[in-house]
């Protein structure tokens, strides 16, 4: 089967799509230019498609030849608010916006699948393709599923790929259980009295009970977490003041909280909602956190996993497939949907990260990442693969 879709064009039109797509970036729910593409070269295939779940998405659906199960394969669509410092042809032309993560492969790649499983539907079963809007922090995928999704294309599986930076081309990643963390945001409000910087003794100073906060709160993973557990508690933003000589009413701190146990994740928010409040009255401050959830932690169901791993061992040889690779403590939102699902989510390599001068390899949501197209066939032949040995 891979010898067969090395000999076709589908490559070089996977480029063609590709290229489009990356030269056009839409940010998370805006992606209506890069849905009707999409829509486009599906239905120029004769592939049917259903609009509109989460705004933007698209459902194309292959049926085999014969009945049988129905799975699901997912590609995100959205970029990210960067401005792109790549300089080669079809580089972006909306400033502010790149896509930095590689949703125009992955999207590219599901195009491709679907077009080969098209002509080559000699399988027993139905594939719904999943092209997903906003999944860079904006949820796109759980959007869909409470819109629908699995009542009107139920899937008795659903799969994910995503492309890694770092992981050498021509191989896989895939985890039996987790494969990125869950994430919440924090927003900490210190209320104090301002005053003039000359004359603190008259003020109650947020700053100072803010960097007492600050410094707590990183003790807590370090301290209070088992050294084979994982946390991340990172603090992103503090605003407060604007002048020299005045000293603020308020501080304003933003960070994130990663996990992949949640009775883990439920024992730092807790903790820190104690030093939040106890540091705050100590420093005679009124100081309140507010955790918001973002997205729940990837975790793979282990007999699908074991699917995937055998359908790349396949196309790539065992030797390619990593299954020992740490998880990530980066988020997902593939993460609503094994939620809602059975399934599992792999990366598939996209080379090295140079040093210097990154060119088409250095580290996702950097300014001169770019997709590495060599990767893309062997993408599909995963793909393809995938749904001949689940659907025989």
């Amino acid at each position: 089967m891979l010898s067969k879709i090395l000999n076709t064009d589908l490559k070089e039109q996977m480029v063609v799509w590709r290229h489009h797509l990356h030269r056009h970036p839409e940010l998370s729910f805006e992606e209506r230019l890069t849905s009707d593409y999409i829509a486009s070269v599906l239905i120029s295939k004769d592939i049917k498609i259903h609009r509109g779940l989460a705004g933007t998405g698209i459902v194309a659906t292959i049926r085999g030849e014969k009945s049988g199960p129905v799975i699901g394969l997912r590609a995100d669509m959205d970029a990210l608010p960067i401005t792109e410092l790549n300089t080669f042809d079809y580089k972006s032309v909306h400033e502010g916006k790149m896509h930095a993560c590689g949703h125009d492969g992955h999207s590219a790649m599901l195009l491709g699948a679907a077009v080969f499983l098209k002509e080559n539907n000699n399988f027993s079963g139905t594939v719904h393709f999943i092209f997903q809007p906003a999944e860079e922090g904006g949820g796109g995928g759980r959007v869909m599923i409470e819109e629908g999704l699995f009542e009107l294309f139920p899937c008795q599986a659903v799969y994910g790929m995503h492309n890694w930076p770092g992981l050498k081309k021509g191989c896989f990643a895939i985890h039996d259980n987790e494969v990125m963390a869950a994430v919440d945001t924090l927003d900490i409000n210190v209320k104090g009295r301002g005053g003039h910087a000359a004359m603190p003794d008259q003020c109650i100073d947020p700053i100072v009970s803010s960097s007492q906060i600050i410094n707590a709160l990183h003790s807590i993973v370090s301290r209070n977490i088992k050294p084979t557990d994982s946390a991340v508690l990172s603090i992103t933003a503090i605003n407060a003041g604007s002048a020299y000589n005045v000293i603020p009413n308020d501080v304003k701190i933003k960070g994130t909280l990663r996990y992949f146990d949640n009775n883990v994740g439920e024992m730092v928010k807790s903790k820190m909602h104690s030093i939040v409040e106890n540091i705050g009255s100590t420093m005679g401050v009124s100081a309140s956190l507010t955790v918001t959830p973002s997205y729940p932690a990837t975790i793979n169901t282990k007999k699908h996993a074991e699917k995937c791993a055998e359908a790349a061992s396949m196309v790539a040889g065992k030797h390619n497939v990593i299954r020992d690779m740490p998880p990530s403590m980066g988020s997902e939102d593939f993460s609503f949907i094994l939620n809602a699902s059975e399934g599992a989510y792999i990366w598939i390599g996209n080379g090295a990260v140079p040093k210097s001068q990154p060119k088409g390899g250095c580290m996702l949501h950097n300014a001169q990442y770019d997709f590495n197209d060599d990767v893309m066939t062997l993408g599909v032949s995963y793909w393809a693969q995938l749904v001949f040995n689940i659907l025989k």
